[in-house]
């Protein structure tokens, strides 16, 4: 039977100016507590109910009086005033400290650091004691943003805090004033110095807050002050998930060959919850078109959007856009996008039967992981965003260089998943892996480099605009570690980010020499590496002296490390050597050209006098030992050389050949600046030590040695 054929395939910006047109307008509101409103979205503009401040009030501890009566007033010519009223005093003043109201005949205040007591100026000097002195000595006395700075402390003969109701500090050594009537202003008073108006912060009945503003922490605490207790948002848009397919197992069963685990819908659902709306996620339905039309009905009736996971490639038992079809219009099936592709996009229009839809889009995601969260981002979020009335999100990107060339296929706009590193104040991208099943490259990206589709990729020196998928400060803590792959790299990114959670470890599985290569070019900061030199029988060093001639850089050990043969639990073959591996029926996986253990494989091979075309799968690569102990462990082979500590993580059992000094190559630039130091110091504590020995296979007794 002939391949289907995608139906209606459109670019990504077509395909999601076709979503957001037949989502319509933001739908329900609803009326929530301010309290409990932090990330909801105002469904209306939001006006201040009361004036903040509601009432004129001091903006310093001091004396409310009438501007008018201090004019005049300086140091050498002090104006007198009287506790009291205009209708008890020819100059009346009021004891205030920051934020009470104002008497309504006053306008002004004095500082407190320009008051003094006594009968006259030439009066004996009162201790400035309790928080009139203390407010004075660390500048609080002039309030938040004051127009004019503290003094210090209080001159001489100021009121003590006795007259403020507060006991002074030594009484018994200088006189006190408590509740002195008559003072003495020893500076002028502009009308409404030291005042907060009311209605200076907003005026009741003014905007506080747009439509369509996501509530924030000081949002609430705007919206409280201003009267504000209750406000109208956007309602969550309720998110239908669906996964299809008869092969999906719930996370926590027992995988067999062909099952796979349904994480995607939780993986969705994690995207809704952060992006504003409530997931509901389904149970599967099977590869059955009548069991999925009805299954697509229900949620379509119940919920805002319908998210339907996989079944939408150009596959014979890809139902998904059949059933979709019966509810209204495809208005994409296929989108020129990389990874993502297979997705679709239904404009509901009608039920069988009558039955009033609920959600005017449906979105048909891929089954691929990756191709899931990107088509997630390139359109569910987007669309949440139009449903609760917010704008369009604004990810944060930066600029950086491709050092080598990034191909890309013509006709798709491509995602590339990288890492970005910045070495020598250069930032620099890495490529991940592109595999659309790879769900980990997203867990290790810093962001992506978006590769438009009308060119054939990126060449090598440009510079591209990485699209983060992380904090910037996260980015810019990267240390990249390219070169030889072991288990204690992990070992060591957890217990540097235990110490300096600023950081962490970025690692390039690409082989001990292509790791040096890559350091002499300045795109790592540090390279992981266990080159035998055969000629001297000396690790590592030759081998830099030989490559990286020019380039300074820190020689430290991270371990030795016991290689071997990774065999089968029990070693049911009963290798024991090198030479064993030609014996017949005997399937070896070999590491790529380059790395460590190939060369000492070669190294072993030559010593026995063994031809390596005599090894069966000899041409056969794995890029990590974890993926050698894999292939092992599944049966796709019977042996491969590794460390131990991948035998004994996957429960295989070890023939040890060769002990061997792993060490780490660090840019002496890189060692020298903040991040190496804390590195540096890291690798020669004991925290890692211990936790590096309770791994199988190391030795720790030369780590954080220098070479």
């Amino acid at each position: 039977m002939a391949r289907k054929r995608y139906l209606n395939k459109q670019s990504l910006e077509a395909a999601r100016a076709a979503l957001l047109d037949a989502a319509g307008r933001p739908g329900a509101t609803e009326p929530l507590g301010v309290e409990d409103a932090l990330g909801r979205v105002t469904a209306q503009a939001v006006l201040a109910q009361t004036s903040v401040p509601h009432y004129h009030g001091a903006a310093m501890d001091g004396i409310a009086v009438r501007a008018e009566d201090t004019f005049g007033a300086s140091e050498g010519h002090p104006v007198t005033f009287e506790l009291g009223s205009p209708e008890t005093a020819e100059r009346p003043f009021a004891y205030v400290d920051t934020g009470n109201a104002l008497p309504p005949w006053a306008n002004a205040v004095g500082m407190i650091e320009r008051v003094f007591a006594g009968d006259a100026p030439e009066a004996s000097p009162v201790a400035a004691s309790g928080r009139a002195a203390v407010r004075a000595d660390d500048g609080c006395c002039a309030g938040d943003d004051a127009s004019e700075p503290a003094h210090g402390h209080a001159p001489a003969g100021s009121v003590s805090a006795a007259a403020h109701g507060h006991p002074a500090a030594d009484s018994a050594s200088e006189p006190t004033v408590a509740g002195a009537r008559t003072i003495h202003l020893r500076g002028a008073s502009a009308p409404w110095q030291h005042v907060r108006l009311v209605g200076e912060d907003v005026v009741a009945s003014e905007p506080l807050l747009p439509r369509g503003h996501r509530i924030r922490p000081y949002d609430v605490g705007a919206l409280l002050a201003a009267g504000v207790h209750q406000v109208t948002v956007r309602s969550r848009p309720v998110v239908a998930i669906l996964p299809t397919g008869d092969e999906l197992i719930q996370p926590g069963d027992d995988p067999r060959p062909g099952h796979v685990i349904e994480f995607n819908s939780r993986m969705i659902a994690a995207f809704v919850r952060e992006w504003g709306g409530e997931p509901r996620r389904l149970d599967p339905v099977r590869d059955d078109l009548a069991e999925m039309r009805a299954r697509i009905r229900a949620a379509l009736v119940e919920t805002d959007v319908l998210c339907i996971i996989a079944g939408s490639s150009a596959g014979q038992h890809d139902f998904t856009v059949e059933a979709l079809s019966s509810f209204g219009e495809i208005l994409a099936h296929g989108i020129d996008v990389m990874p993502g592709k297979p997705a679709s996009i239904l404009a509901c229009r009608s039920v069988p039967g009558g039955e009033a839809l609920r959600a005017p889009v449906a979105i048909g995601i891929p089954g691929y992981p990756v191709s899931a969260a990107i088509i997630c981002r390139e359109l569910l979020e987007p669309l949440l965003a139009h449903l609760l009335g917010t704008g369009a999100p604004d990810r944060p990107r930066l600029k950086a260089v491709v050092p080598r060339k990034l191909p890309s296929r013509l006709g798709q706009e491509e995602f590339v998943r990288v890492t970005v590193v910045e070495v020598r104040g250069r930032r620099i991208v890495s490529p991940l892996g592109r595999g659309a099943g790879a769900i980990t490259t997203m867990v290790k990206a810093d962001g992506f480099v978006r590769v438009p589709p009308l060119i054939e990729g990126v060449n090598a020196g440009e510079e591209v605009e990485v699209e983060l998928l992380r904090p910037l400060q996260d980015v810019l803590g990267t240390i990249v570690v390219t070169g030889s792959h072991d288990l204690t790299l992990g070992v060591l990114e957890d217990v540097l980010r235990a110490a300096h959670p600023r950081y962490k470890l970025a690692t390039s599985s690409v082989g001990s020499l292509a790791g040096l290569l890559t350091l002499g070019r300045g795109e790592a900061h540090l390279a992981a590496t266990h080159l035998l030199d055969v000629e001297t029988g000396v690790y590592n060093l030759p081998d830099i002296a030989r490559l990286l001639e020019e380039v300074p850089v820190t020689v430290v050990n991270l371990v030795v490390r016991e290689q071997g043969l990774i065999v089968a639990k029990g070693n049911p073959l009963g290798l024991s050597s090198v030479g064993d591996l030609t014996r017949d029926g005997v399937r070896f996986v070999n590491r790529q050209s380059g790395a460590g253990t190939r060369v000492l494989l070669d190294y072993l091979l030559d010593k026995e006098g063994v031809d390596a075309d005599a090894v069966s799968g000899y041409e056969r690569e794995e890029f990590t030992h974890m993926a050698v102990a894999a292939a092992v462990r599944s049966g796709l082979v019977d042996v491969g050389l590794g460390v131990r500590s991948a035998a004994a993580a996957l429960g295989l059992d070890f023939v040890p050949l060769e002990r061997e000094d792993y060490d780490l190559v660090l840019r002496a630039d890189f060692a020298d600046g903040d991040a190496g130091r804390a590195l540096l110091a890291v690798i020669g504590g004991e925290p890692f030590r211990a936790a590096v020995q309770r791994l199988p296979g190391y030795d720790t007794t030369r780590t954080g040695q220098r070479k």
